[in-house]
């Protein structure tokens, strides 16, 4: 069980209310809050988009976080987590880096467990580390003196 209560939507995110219904693409930079009912796709793959205990959704989501108190028909996609809490209901398959279900929550579907991919930042030194090292370069070739008898025509030899 999660220990995180449930928090009303706060108003630095986007909400769809109860009595709100959108047939279409939502795609946000920001939260989302859906308490309403979506039919079509949501996407907002750096933050977190909460289906609230009254929302209905007909749709694929994508984003960094997906928590969900409501109903979703449809596939989820989630970069870091996905939280079913213990009313809700997924009828749909989970992609993900980490789950949480809660006793009571309601899923049909699999799930598919997923590495998080690395930051472009801290992938930059490990492609370094990765790289092949180049062997050193040989020294070079010292070029040999010829005795003098050979390297003068016509030279006396002793």
């Amino acid at each position: 069980m999660s220990t995180t209560p449930f928090r009303a939507p706060e108003a630095d995110r986007n909400n769809i209310g109860k009595a709100v219904r959108i047939v279409g693409q939502i795609f946000t930079r920001e939260d989302l809050y859906v308490d309403g009912d979506v039919e079509g796709t949501i996407e907002s793959q750096d933050t977190k988009i909460t289906i609230g205990p009254n929302g209905r959704v007909q749709a694929g989501i994508k984003g960094r976080e997906v928590v969900i108190l409501g109903q979703i028909q449809g596939d989820v996609e989630a970069s870091d987590k996905v939280d079913l809490r213990k009313d809700a209901k997924l009828v749909g398959n989970i992609t993900t880096a980490r789950i949480s279900i809660e006793d009571g929550a309601v899923f049909k579907g699999s799930i598919d467990i997923r590495k998080p991919e690395p930051k472009p930042a801290a992938a930059a030194p490990a492609q370094q580390a990765a790289a092949p090292v180049p062997p050193p370069a040989a020294p070079p070739v010292a070029a040999t003196a010829a005795p003098a008898a050979q390297a003068m025509p016509g030279a006396i030899r002793r």
